[in-house]
């Protein structure tokens, strides 16, 4: 197993609380740093694209941090474009 699959998996299994409370507070950086690993776990292209506007860009960054809230709530683990 790669270390950066070891990574997410990681995340993945933490407790749900920890990880609505860790989204509340640095979802800003989680949901592109997530999405990059993700890139390299699975070659997706889209992952890549999505994980650096999210890093780079103001909007996108707010957007996306509603939506991983919202789904580490809902699913238990961010699911759009990850």
């Amino acid at each position: 197993m790669s270390k950066s699959r070891k990574l997410t998996k990681a995340y993945e299994a933490l407790p749900k609380i920890l990880k609505v409370i860790l989204q509340i507070f640095f979802g800003v950086l989680i949901g592109g740093i997530y999405r990059i690993i993700r890139f390299f776990e699975t070659g997706s292209i889209l992952c890549l694209i999505v994980g650096i506007l999210v890093l780079v860009t103001g909007i996108g960054n707010i957007i996306i941090w509603i939506v991983d809230l919202i789904t580490e709530i809902l699913f238990d683990r961010i699911t759009i474009f990850a």
